[in-house]
């Protein structure tokens, strides 16, 4: 049972890989960057 959720666990960690890697990919280099600093700005008042 052990190997059972050990196996679903990779297999969902390498979705979750799969789909960041997509959508870096697809998105454009300034969006990507607009998106990484939200959580560095999250107390910025912006009006």
């Amino acid at each position: 049972m052990a190997y059972f959720i050990f196996i679903g666990d990779m297999f969902v960690m390498a979705f979750m890989i799969a789909i960041v890697i997509w959508v870096s990919m697809k998105s454009s280099r300034e969006s990507t960057n607009k998106a990484a600093r939200i959580p560095l700005e999250d107390e910025d008042i912006d009006g």
